[in-house]
C-alpha cells in the first residue's frame, strides 16, 4: 500500500501565499489554478500539474517553497533537466531576494561543496538539481540528513513528461525518481509539465507513484499563438519569406531534423541578413553555450536548432517557432511551438511538411528495434499529427482535442482565416491504390511515390519504360492531378494506413487491408486544394493586423514621452542584465517596463502595485528606475 502524504498543522495558506506572491514576485493575484495548487501543496498534498508553457508553473512550487521555508520546513528540491534553465531560474530568484542555488556539472568541486554546506545549514529556500545527480549515493545521503531533521519542504519535478516512454522526450534518469516517494514519504511532491496526453499522464502517475496526488489540468489553449501549416515546395525559401515578411528583427526558433540541415539553414538565413545562429549536439559545448546565451540575452536572434535546444527556455519574447520538418508527434509539436509568445503577446507557430516527412517518420518507426505494441502507439501519434497537418478546419480545435479538451473554432489559425478549398478525391484515391496494386502485380516488387505518380500522370520516363509500366491500365489515368495533389493524397492514404511504407531500407509503398474499403468506394476521401498561397506568404498587412491584440496595441498607443521612457528603460535594463550576466527579462519583463513607462512613477511608493516589481527589486532597482525617468523629465 502506498503511504499517504502527511498533513502538516493548519496554516493560513492563502494569505501567506498571497503575501509572497505580491511581496517577492510583485504580482497582485494568482492566475488560473495557481492558487488551488499552492494551497494544496501547503496542506501537504502531492500534485500533478499540467499547465501550458507560459502559464506560470514555476510559481506553483516557488511560492509554497518560500512559505514553507519561512515556517521552518527547510529546502525545496527542484529536479530540472537543463543546466541553462537552472542558472537562469536561480538568477531570477536571487533578483527577487530568494536564497537559491543549483548543483550541476558547471560547478567546480569547491563551489559544489559550498552549496552543500549551505544546504545542510538550512540557508537555501530552493535547490535545483538534475535527475541523474539526485539519485547518486552522495546526494541521497544529503537528503537523508535533511529529512531526519525535517528540513525537506517539498520536491518539484519539472518537465515530468520525461519519465514516460510515450512522451516526446523520454529520459531514463527520470524513472529513478520513484525513490522520492519510497524514501521520503510525507514530503509533498509536484510533477509539472506543459504536455501530456492521457497515455503519458498515466505513465507519469505510475512511475512517480502519484496515484493519490491531486491532478490540476489547465486549458492547453494558447490563444495568442497562430498556427500555420504549409505544404513543402521550396522550404528554405518559404521560411525566409515568412521571416522577412512577418518577423523581421524578431526573436525566433527554427527546428530542423538533422545537424547538417541546421547549419545549412542558419548559414542561408545569415547571408540574407537574419541574425541566425546554429545549435545542435555536434557543436563544441562552448560554442553551443555561447549561442544559447546570445539567444537569451540579445534581442532579435533566430536560433536554428535540432530538438536538442529549447526545453525550459524561459525567454518570453520569442515571436515565432518554425518547423522545417514535421515532428514525431503532437506532444513534441505543442511543446516546441509553446516556446513562442510566453509573454502573452501575438506569436506564430509555422510549419512546412511534405510526403517525404511522413515517409521518413513512418520508416523510422518501422525500422526501430522496439516491440510491435510500442510501434503501434508511435504510429498512432504520428497519424494524429498528420491529421492536424492535413486538416481543412480549425487547427486549434484539432490540437486541443488531442489533449482531451473541447473547443470552438479559434478564428486565428490559417484554416480559420482563409478556409481552404477541398475536392472529392475518392475516385483519385481509388486510382492511386489501383496503380500500387497493378505495379506490384506486374513487377513482383514495390516502388516509391515518384515512380507511381509518373505512371499515373502518363510520363514515359526511363524507369517507366524499363519495367514496361507504360502498358499498365493505370498509365496516364491521373493526368488531371498535379504532382503536388498526388503527393498530398498519398499522405492522407498513409495516414489512414491504407498504404504502408516499406522498412527494407528503400522508400517503397504497398497496400494494406484498410485499402479495400477505399478501393470499393465505400469510404469517401476529400483532398485539400493547395494551389492558394499559404497565409504566411500573402500580403503582410493583413497578417500584421491580425497580430494587433491588446498587448500589441498598448505599445502602439503610447504617447511620444511614454515611448521615449520605454526606450530609455530598455537601454537601462540591458546594461544591468549584462552586468549581472542574466537575460534582460530576468531583471524586468517587457510588461513591467511598459507599465513603468505608462505610469511614470515619481517616488518609490509609486512603484507599489506595478506588476513584476517585488520588494527586493523595488529596493535594488527603484532608485535607478526613478533616475532614468527623471532624466527624461529634465530633458
Amino acid at each position: 500500500m502506498l503511504a499517504a502524504s502527511a498533513s502538516p498543522p493548519t496554516v493560513t495558506a492563502p494569505n501567506t501565499a498571497q503575501e509572497v506572491l505580491h511581496g517577492v514576485f510583485g504580482y497582485p493575484a494568482f492566475r488560473g489554478p495557481q492558487a488551488d495548487i499552492v494551497a494544496h501543496v501547503l496542506q501537504g498534498g502531492d500534485a500533478l500539474v499540467l499547465m501550458p508553457t507560459g502559464g506560470g508553473k514555476s510559481l506553483c512550487y516557488q511560492v509554497p517553497a518560500i512559505v514553507r521555508h519561512r515556517q521552518g520546513r527547510g529546502v525545496a528540491v527542484v529536479v530540472s533537466p537543463l543546466i541553462a534553465l537552472m542558472h537562469d531560474q536561480v538568477g531570477a530568484l536571487h533578483e527577487a531576494g530568494v536564497e537559491a542555488a543549483f548543483l550541476n556539472s558547471s560547478l567546480s568541486g569547491e563551489e559544489a561543496a559550498a552549496v552543500e554546506k549551505q544546504l545542510l545549514r538550512g540557508e537555501l529556500v530552493l535547490l535545483y538539481v538534475a535527475p541523474e545527480r539526485l539519485t547518486t549515493p552522495r546526494f541521497l545521503a544529503l537528503l537523508d540528513s535533511l529529512h531526519e531533521r525535517q528540513l525537506l519542504s517539498l520536491f518539484a519535478i519539472d518537465e515530468a513528461h520525461c519519465v514516460s516512454q510515450w512522451g516526446h522526450d523520454f529520459r531514463p534518469d527520470y524513472r529513478a525518481l520513484s525513490v522520492l516517494h519510497e524514501r521520503y514519504a510525507g514530503v509533498p511532491r509536484l510533477a509539472l509539465t506543459a504536455t501530456a496526453d492521457d497515455l503519458t499522464r498515466a505513465d507519469m502517475v505510475a512511475h512517480l507513484q502519484l496515484e493519490g496526488a491531486g491532478q490540476f489540468v489547465s486549458s492547453f489553449d494558447r490563444p495568442n499563438i497562430r498556427y500555420t501549416i504549409v505544404e513543402k515546395k521550396d522550404p528554405t525559401q518559404q521560411l525566409l519569406r515568412f521571416i522577412q515578411r512577418e518577423h523581421a528583427g524578431d526573436a525566433g526558433v527554427v527546428y530542423c531534423q538533422s545537424r547538417k540541415r541546421v547549419e545549412e539553414v542558419a548559414e542561408l538565413l545569415a547571408r540574407e541578413g537574419v541574425n541566425a545562429l546554429p545549435y545542435h549536439a555536434g557543436l563544441d559545448a562552448r560554442l553551443r553555450q555561447t549561442h544559447q546565451d546570445r539567444f537569451l540575452r540579445e534581442e532579435g536572434v533566430v536560433m536554428v536548432a535540432t530538438i536538442a535546444f529549447g526545453m525550459g527556455i524561459d525567454k518570453p519574447d520569442v515571436r515565432f517557432v518554425a518547423h522545417l520538418d514535421m515532428p514525431k508527434n503532437i506532444e513534441g509539436y505543442y511543446q516546441e511551438t509553446g516556446r513562442a509568445g510566453r509573454d502573452g503577446e501575438p506569436a506564430n507557430a509555422w510549419m512546412t511538411y511534405g510526403l517525404q516527412d511522413v515517409v521518413n517518420q513512418r520508416r523510422m518507426i518501422d525500422e526501430s528495434p522496439a516491440g510491435e505494441e510500442f510501434k503501434r502507439v508511435l504510429r498512432g501519434k504520428l497519424d494524429a499529427l498528420l491529421g492536424l497537418a492535413e486538416a481543412t478546419d480549425c487547427r486549434r480545435v484539432h490540437l486541443l482535442d488531442y489533449f482531451g479538451e473541447a473547443s470552438q473554432p479559434c478564428g486565428n489559425c490559417d484554416n480559420c482565416l482563409q478556409p481552404p478549398d477541398t475536392l472529392d478525391a475518392t475516385e483519385a484515391a481509388r486510382k492511386l491504390l489501383s496503380c500500387i496494386y497493378r505495379v506490384q502485380q506486374a513487377s513482383g516488387m514495390a516502388f516509391g511515390a515518384g515512380h507511381l505518380i509518373d505512371i499515373l500522370r502518363g510520363k514515359t520516363t526511363d524507369k517507366v519504360t524499363q519495367y514496361g509500366h507504360e502498358r499498365l491500365s493505370t498509365f496516364g489515368i491521373g493526368a488531371a492531378f498535379s504532382d503536388t495533389q498526388w503527393r498530398s493524397l498519398l499522405r492522407q492514404l498513409i495516414a489512414r494506413e491504407a498504404v504502408a511504407v516499406s522498412a527494407d531500407g528503400y522508400t517503397t509503398l504497398s497496400l494494406t487491408d484498410q485499402a479495400r474499403a477505399i478501393l470499393k468506394g465505400d469510404v469517401p476521401v476529400r483532398l485539400r486544394v493547395s494551389s492558394a498561397p499559404a497565409p504566411a506568404e500573402r500580403s503582410r498587412s493583413r497578417d500584421r493586423a491580425g497580430r494587433a491584440t491588446a498587448a500589441a496595441q498598448a505599445h502602439s498607443e503610447l504617447s511620444p514621452p511614454q515611448q521615449a521612457a520605454l526606450t530609455a528603460l530598455k537601454a537601462w535594463r540591458s546594461g544591468v542584465a549584462k552586468a549581472h550576466n542574466l537575460p534582460a527579462f530576468v531583471i524586468f519583463p517587457d510588461s513591467t517596463l511598459l507599465a513603468l513607462a505608462q505610469r511614470h512613477p515619481q517616488t518609490l511608493a509609486d512603484l507599489q502595485g506595478i506588476p513584476g516589481v517585488g520588494q527586493k527589486k523595488r529596493e535594488a532597482y527603484g532608485p535607478q528606475v526613478l533616475e532614468v525617468l527623471a532624466a527624461l523629465d529634465a530633458d
